[in-house]
């Protein structure tokens, strides 16, 4: 049968096709919450990390520059130990930065969508290769709309820089006539405003098109009718497994259940609906349990059992029907049923010599 058409997908995803999507790794992101959450590292690394690093960087250059003559280049250890020392300088002062850089990053992957592995993601695909399906991507709606945001975004950039330079005219002209010294603290600061208007400019563009890539990504989810019909009928037939599944437990329970009955030394019905087998022994040890229970048709099949292997059927509504209702299969009688119990069980012993076989009963 030919593939649904886009067209004919009008039925909203079922929770199932959106797990399904989700386990595939076909999750909706944006980019701009990436560019976004580099664009505040970026802030941050400009507000805290620069003006020390950038101290500290100085004045190892200055160092270097001041006494160049000091530092031995005659073996190949001393160049090590310069390169070592280079090395580190450099790492203080790039280390930072990059390591508020990777954090952002993945945290603006993390705040869409929680991180898995998905193999599938990574698998080559030669469809990929195909140059019309590329044509078709980069000139299709999706090409034109990522064109349309870039086009946004560059404008909403080149807006708020534009403007931040305007407004700075007097400040680049008082640079001319400041100590030299004070123009990179005059720069950063400008940097700073830059950068902080267009973070706030990316998050009104970020905020938009995250909503816009959710909506869009479950617009793909849709399903037609005939999806639709699909699972539902394997949704059906999971159910009527799950079904059989459980009824062959059950009655592989209630079978074990049954070739306990013959072990029990008393039966208290009441007196077709409910019956309780349970077993006491005194030389055993421990409260009375119950070894089997049932309602209906199970219950006469209960005393049937308990009729054939000559174990005592007493008729006690009120206990029968509190029995079945409070213990379960193989437990122990709780304390509230031990005096009720008690007398039934001295009630058996005192009349066990004139106990008919084959049709013991208390009434």
């Amino acid at each position: 049968m030919a593939d649904d058409s886009d067209d004919d997908k009008t039925e909203e995803p079922t929770d199932k096709r959106i797990a399904d999507a989700i386990e595939r790794g076909n999750t909706p992101v944006s980019r701009e919450i990436a560019y976004l959450t580099s664009l505040i590292a970026y802030l941050l690394i400009e507000i805290y990390v620069l003006p020390s690093a950038t101290q500290e960087l100085v004045g190892a250059i200055s160092h270097f520059l001041d006494d160049p003559s000091g530092w031995r280049m005659e073996t190949s250890g001393d160049v090590t130990q310069l390169i070592r020392l280079v090395g580190a300088i450099v790492a203080r002062f790039v280390g930072p930065a990059v390591l508020l850089l990777m954090a952002f990053g993945v945290g603006g992957s993390v705040i869409q969508n929680p991180p898995r592995i998905v193999t599938q993601r990574i698998e080559p695909k030669f469809s990929n290769l195909s140059p019309l399906g590329g044509l078709s991507r980069l000139f299709g709606p999706r090409g034109w709309t990522e064109f349309g945001k870039s086009a946004l975004k560059l404008g909403a950039v080149g807006a708020v820089v534009g403007l931040i330079v305007a407004s700075q005219r007097v400040a680049w002209v008082e640079a001319m006539f400041v100590d030299i010294s004070a123009l990179p603290r005059r720069l950063l600061t400008v940097c700073i405003a830059a950068t902080t208007a267009v973070a706030l400019a990316l998050l009104v563009i970020a905020s938009a098109d995250f909503t816009w890539t959710r909506i869009h990504w479950r617009r793909d989810q849709r399903m037609s009718r005939h999806e639709v019909k699909e699972e539902v009928k394997q949704a059906e037939g999971d159910r009527m497994l799950k079904a059989r599944m459980r009824s062959l437990r059950m009655d592989r329970s209630r079978r074990n259940m049954m070739n306990n009955v013959p072990k029990a030394t008393m039966v208290v019905v009441n007196p077709t609906h409910y019956a309780v087998a349970m077993r006491y022994v005194r030389s055993e040890g421990g409260a009375p349990t119950v070894l089997a229970k049932g309602t209906d048709l199970i219950a006469l099949k209960i005393r049937e059992i308990a009729f054939e292997n000559d174990i005592p059927v007493i008729e006690d509504k009120p206990l029968a029907r509190s029995l079945y209702e409070a213990v379960s299969v193989d437990a122990v009688i709780p304390p509230e049923f031990y005096r009720a119990v008690a007398e039934l069980v001295h009630l058996i012993q005192s009349k066990r010599a004139a106990w008919p076989i084959h049709r013991r009963r208390l009434n």
